[in-house]
């Protein structure tokens, strides 16, 4: 697919349907290579696997080698974020909650964080599962998942996005969101993430009641600077409302 203007990569994917809590497949993103795919959820993986933990770590031990041991910093750790399969279902309390996992950078061991906001949601309304960034890129991206075009795009940062959170949440939902700040939810780590081993990653969900862009923390394991050394200004997730009832389809048995 030809790129557009600041765009270094991108991909395109088919409509699908959620049923019982699952698209049946999850999306992989490499900022390093420019890769990006979806790949399928196994039968064998949602049986066993089940919840954004068990298919973030799923994700994560196939992704890694197994001759070496990984650091925090290095091109192979990715950051995986999932939502479990009533991620999005209004019926039941908390179901906006997300987990996000990764190599610490405090202690070299896995580590998930569960986080609020709305991005797991609109990745699964959007087609996915869950995500998985991987590699290390030349100079810092976003990462934009738009369920509404059907489309997953890595590109460069323009030039003068602030760092800081509240003001990058700001400036993606309006540029994203056109006149539906609601539909996008952004991650993004603040300056900080970028000096210490202790970032946060921060998960925005828009008040429509106040009117504002508000934010929720995965603040365990320092999983913010890993996105910040991956060189990841933001990942942006868009997806107009949807019923829930499409969300718990009961499917074909």
């Amino acid at each position: 697919m030809p790129k557009k203007n600041g765009q270094i990569a991108e991909f395109a994917y088919e409509a699908g349907q959620i049923s019982r809590g699952y698209n049946m497949r999850t999306l992989y993103v490499n900022v390093g290579t420019g890769r990006i795919e979806s790949r399928p959820v196994s039968e064998e993986m949602r049986e066993i696997f089940i919840g954004g933990k068990g298919f973030d770590l799923r994700l994560l031990w196939n992704a890694l080698p197994w001759d070496r041991t990984i650091a925090w910093d290095d091109p192979l750790n990715e950051i995986c974020i999932a939502c479990g399969p009533l991620g999005g279902n209004t019926f039941y309390p908390g179901s906006g909650k997300s987990i996000a996992l990764s190599i610490s950078p405090l202690t070299g061991s896995v580590v998930d964080s569960n986080v609020g906001g709305y991005f797991g949601p609109y990745l699964k309304f959007s087609g996915f599962d869950a995500l998985e960034v991987q590699g290390k890129a030349v100079e810092d991206v976003i990462i934009v998942i738009d369920g509404d075009r059907r489309r997953v795009a890595i590109e460069r940062c323009p030039k003068g996005l602030p760092l800081e959170t509240h003001l990058i949440g700001e400036e993606l939902t309006r540029k994203y969101g056109g006149g539906s700040p609601r539909s996008v939810s952004v991650v993004s780590a603040g300056t900080a993430a970028g000096h210490t081993l202790i970032g946060c990653l921060n998960f925005s969900w828009f008040d429509a009641r106040r009117g504002v862009v508000r934010y929720k923390q995965a603040g365990r394991g320092g999983i913010g600077s890993v996105l910040r050394d991956k060189k990841v200004r933001a990942i942006v997730a868009k997806k107009s409302y949807s019923s829930p009832r499409w969300v718990i389809d009961s499917g074909p048995a």
